[in-house]
């Protein structure tokens, strides 16, 4: 199986499935040097682990990481970084049901298809537990970007019809982990939390949109033809688990202005380049121009419902699925340090290879 492995200078290998006896992630190019912060690392999964909340799996992990290589006396060697995560709460008897049929919207039948054999314990490979290993990896990356003072935060703005209508520039983005839905407007985070916990009763699911903002990023990171850096943030989001639709600066909506009312038009502020808007969303010809960057990541509802569905089987036969074992009923509150890794792991990247390697 090809396609495990992401970045080129710093470039990330995760490897595990979601109820083998480990996930775990290769760091490789990373700089000598950096001082690394453990409990950082455990925050940042934390942050992402199932059973956090009462809106999310009450699968029950621990995701304590033990590293194998790669650190000494908590700084980077220059040398691969190797990183496990054990699966403690591993219960592959409730996937027994799914041996040979294949679950609506889920990665099951085009695995088999291309494969001719597959981990049907929660989905094997193609779980959204492998993310716990991006996690990691971004965690180490955003400490090399605090030495640079980038900063990343992203949000729930949308969870199903329950949009937040305002711009980043008008949140106080400080209050994003104040609520389990991590939505920086507490009124719309309880009436988001509310739509999650009376579909969940339902035995239905439910999407919803993240938003996150880069901040402090130099100009000059990325390529103008086939690697820009916008082109290489979908790309990563894009290959988070459930992800269908990105957008960044003003996205869709851009279309309903005209040129006129689109441009950013650049004045000099004392010595410095700034903009009189932000359209472009901090990107100009697949370059960071020093603005903000700021994206939209969709995320569509979880596929796997506590209601009966119906399927076919591994022999073609029509079936139907009973709705059972331990899902969120939405993924995006604990997609947002998700986000926030890719996000870190694309602009450490870039940074490298514009060789702006000293920490």
């Amino acid at each position: 199986m090809a396609g495990n492995s992401y970045g080129q200078i710093f470039r990330i290998t995760t490897f595990g499935e979601s109820h083998g006896t480990a996930i775990g992630v290769v760091i490789d190019g990373c700089p000598a040097g950096l001082e690394i912060d453990l409990d950082f690392i455990q925050h940042e999964l934390d942050r992402r682990k199932p059973g956090q909340s009462a809106i999310t799996t009450q699968r029950k992990e621990s995701d304590s990481f033990q590293i194998l290589s790669g650190i000494f006396e908590n700084k980077t060697l220059g040398t691969p970084i190797a990183i496990t995560i054990t699966n403690e709460d591993q219960q592959p008897q409730d996937y027994e049901h799914l041996k040979d049929v294949f679950r609506p919207s889920h990665a099951d039948l085009t695995y088999q298809e291309k494969y001719g054999f597959r981990d049907h314990r929660g989905g094997g490979r193609s779980s959204a537990r492998e993310t716990a290993a991006r996690v990691v990896a971004g965690a180490i990356a955003k400490q090399f970007l605090l030495h640079h003072h980038v900063q990343i935060q992203a949000y729930v703005s949308q969870v199903g019809n329950l949009k937040l209508e305002k711009s980043y520039t008008e949140l106080d983005l400080s209050k994003t982990e104040n609520n389990m839905v991590r939505c920086p407007d507490n009124d719309l985070a309880e009436q988001m939390i509310a739509l999650i916990q009376n579909t969940r009763a339902t035995g239905d699911t439910l999407g919803g949109v993240i938003t996150c903002v880069i901040k402090n990023c130099p100009t000059g990171l990325g390529e103008p033809v086939f690697d820009k850096l916008h082109a290489e943030l979908g790309k990563a989001m894009l290959s988070i688990n459930a992800v269908k639709g990105f957008e960044y600066g003003s996205g869709f909506e851009g279309v309903k202005l005209k040129g006129s009312e689109h441009n950013d038009t650049p004045h000099s502020s004392h010595g410095k380049t700034e903009f009189s808007s932000n359209h472009s969303g901090g990107i100009l010809g697949g370059i960071s121009n020093g603005d903000d960057i700021y994206f939209n990541v969709a995320f569509k509802p979880v596929a796997t419902l506590m209601q009966d569905q119906n399927t076919i089987d591994a022999a073609g036969k029509e079936v139907v699925l009973k709705g059972k074992g331990r899902h969120d009923p939405c993924v995006v509150p604990r997609a947002v340090p998700i986000v926030e890794a890719m996000a870190a792991l694309v602009l450490v990247d870039f940074y490298l290879r514009n060789k702006i390697s000293k920490i």
